[in-house]
Formats: C-alpha cells, sequence, structure tokens
C-alpha cells in the first residue's frame, strides 16, 4: 500500500472515529444497508469520498478504485451509516460513467457526489426473484421518451431515495435477455407508488414500488436501449465486487475477537485465528478486484467468486460467534449480544443479495471455462 493510502485510510478511520465518540452512531452489522444517515453522507461528500474514482469534472476525485477500497474497507470496519450514498456511489454512478451520455454523466454525477441526489436499485421483481432475463417491468415509447410500468421488490431505501435505477423490458429477441434497458427514473413523478416492506428484525428498509406509466425522458436512458442485459452483467461486478460482501458482519467479528483475547480455550482461540485468515484471504481477492477495475476491465468472475466466498464466512462468522461466546441474541441490547442478534437477522439475506449461489456458481464456471478456451 502506497503512503497516499495510507493517509487516506487514517483520515477516515478518525472521522468515523469522531462520529461514533459523538455519539453519531453505533456500530451495527449491514450498516450499508441498514445505517442510513443524510448527514453522515453529507460529510462524506464535504471530503470528497463520494464518487472518489470518478473524473474531477463530473465531481469526482480522480483517484483510484484502490482507494475507494480503502474508503469503504474503513467505513465498513466502523459499522458507520453510509446506506444513504452507497448505492449510487458504489454501481449508478460508475454504470452512468461506463455507459451514460455527457448529458446524463453531468446531470447526475456531481449531485451524486455532493449527496444532493441518491439511489434505489429497482431490479428483481415478484414474478422473477433475482432472475434478472426474466424481468416483466416494460418501458414502451411516448414521444420523445418513454413510460414504464410495473412492479420491483426488495428495494432498500426507495422511501429515502430521490431516484431509482431500473431495469425494463423494451423489445424482444431471440433470447430472454434480450430487450433490456436501463433507465433513471425520478421518484416523485406522477405515477410512482412505495409500499413498505417490514423486514424480520421489524425495521423498514425494503419496499414494493409500483411505476403506473411514469414518464422518463429519453435522456435518462442509460447505455444502449435493448443492450441492458450484458451492462447490467458488468455493472454487477461493481455491486458484487466490496467488501461489503465480506465486512456486513465485521463489527461483529471484531466484538468476537475481544471476547477471546483472554484465558479463551484454545478451541476458541483457532477458530476466530481461522476467520482472521480467511477474512486476510477475501481481502485480498477485493484488493484484485479493485485493480482489475482499475486496469478497465469489468472482473464478472472473480466478483462472483468474492460475493459467494464471502457469503459463507459471513455466515460462519455469525455461528462462530454464537458456540464460542455462548452469548444469547439480544435486538434490544448492547454489545455482542445485538451484533450477534444483527448477523443472526441479516443471514438469510446474504445468499439472495447480488445474486443466489446458483447464479454466481454458473458465472464461475462460465468465466472459468472463458480461461481455458
Amino acid at each position: 500500500m502506497t503512503d497516499d493510502l495510507d493517509e487516506l485510510r487514517q483520515q477516515v478511520r478518525d472521522l468515523a472515529d469522531r462520529w461514533q465518540a459523538a455519539g453519531r452512531f453505533r456500530p451495527v452489522c449491514d450498516a450499508w444497508l441498514r445505517g442510513h444517515d443524510i448527514e453522515f453522507s453529507k460529510e462524506m461528500a464535504r471530503h470528497g469520498w463520494i464518487g472518489i474514482t470518478w473524473p474531477r469534472e463530473y465531481g469526482g476525485g480522480g483517484r483510484s478504485n484502490l482507494a475507494r477500497l480503502v474508503v469503504t474497507e474503513e467505513l465498513l470496519r466502523a459499522g458507520a451509516p453510509v446506506a444513504a450514498h452507497w448505492i449510487a456511489d458504489r454501481q449508478i454512478g460508475p454504470a452512468i460513467l461506463r455507459y451514460g451520455t455527457p448529458q446524463l454523466r453531468r446531470e447526475f454525477l456531481p449531485r451524486i457526489a455532493a449527496a444532493d441526489v441518491t439511489f434505489c436499485l429497482g431490479m428483481s421483481e415478484t414474478e422473477a426473484g433475482s432472475d434478472l432475463a426474466a424481468v416483466r417491468t416494460t418501458a414502451t415509447r411516448d414521444g420523445s421518451g418513454w413510460r414504464i410500468t410495473g412492479a420491483k421488490v426488495w428495494t432498500s431505501h426507495a422511501h429515502r431515495s430521490s431516484h431509482a435505477y431500473v431495469l425494463a423490458r423494451t423489445g424482444g429477441g431471440e433470447r430472454r435477455h434480450d430487450g433490456l434497458t436501463e433507465f433513471v427514473v425520478d421518484l416523485a413523478a406522477p405515477g410512482v407508488t412505495v409500499r413498505p416492506i417490514i423486514d424480520l428484525q421489524g425495521e423498514h428498509h425494503f419496499n414494493e414500488m409500483i411505476f403506473d406509466g411514469v414518464p422518463v425522458p429519453d435522456r435518462w436512458v442509460i447505455g444502449e436501449v435493448g443492450r441492458g442485459w450484458r451492462q447490467v452483467t458488468e455493472q454487477l461486478s461493481f455491486e458484487r465486487g466490496g467488501l461489503e460482501r465480506v465486512m456486513s458482519t465485521y463489527p461483529l467479528l471484531r466484538a468476537l475477537a475481544r471476547s477471546v483475547a483472554d484465558g479463551a480455550e484454545p478451541a476458541a482461540v483457532e477458530a476466530v485465528g481461522e476467520l482472521a485468515a480467511r477474512l486476510a484471504a477475501l481481502r485480498r481477492i477485493a484488493w484484485e478486484i479493485a485493480a482489475d477495475l482499475d486496469a478497465g476491465a469489468a472482473p464478472v468472475r472473480r466478483a462472483a467468486l468474492l460475493k459467494h466466498l464471502g457469503t459463507t464466512f459471513e455466515r460462519e462468522v455469525t455461528e462462530t460467534a454464537r458456540w464460542v461466546t455462548g452469548a444469547r441474541p439480544d435486538p434490544t441490547g448492547d454489545g455482542l449480544p445485538a451484533l450477534l442478534a444483527q448477523g443472526i437477522l441479516a443471514a438469510p439475506g446474504f445468499s439472495i443479495r447480488g445474486g443466489t449461489t446458483e447464479v454466481l456458481l454458473t458465472l464461475i464456471a462460465r468465466g472459468e471455462a472463458d480461461l481455458v478456451r
């Protein structure tokens, strides 16, 4: 790691420490999904840490994906409230930068970097689940723009976001993957309805979004009409290739490590040590993915591999914490019992969000096959 990245890491760590010491947040598992605080995101924006990899002409920081990896790792270590800007910074901004027109980039990227615009994802559907090729939401031409009709589910923070990314069907083709197109949708537009979905913890971050002939200007199409499948597949590299697939339960892992610091049984120390070693290996894969992105590649196979291995790792962090400490999960408590409860309740979603295990294994197998051809 260069001195430049070391300095950046310390700056992010200091900011998170100050906010936590001031009682402005409490570390939680799954903070990138559940920790929504627009003021924290505004603070990130003032430091130039949203869109840190984007060109300066679009409000970005002009730095590397390795720099972004350092920022996100420190925020996940802290369990900081980053959900307000996470999706736009990780996924939508890079997609607009990669495929959007110069007009679309100028319209959205500076406002995302300033945390003035926030995004949620409109991919999964009630009839299609995580099978994006089975999308039924449609977009039809209407004068100089489009009209979107359909529904999306499991959309985190749609009730707090200003805009949505929506994958819709705009035509047919020989394959199910043909005829898909990516759009930016204003959630304040007429015809948009957002309904809450309460999760197992009794919290509200999931939603269902209903689109009833929602108008979308043509300039808000991301990339080529009908080529959405290839674009979204590459876009998912951003979603799957980040450390949130590995470090969502890091606050619990840290509490677990502290619990075995002195006088623990050798078997407990060995189990925690194994988790630490695996985390180091997974961080290495994430580092290689960031380097691939800096080189202009779309590391689809490697990102799927990280997400698949990270899902198993995150579950085992929770299980190991349970048997090593003997703690009773307490959603309303504090410290390790509260973190354990958060990890247990979040675990069912680990293998669904960002692609099911079956989808990931298919991508890994195809990638390996391509390597030997």
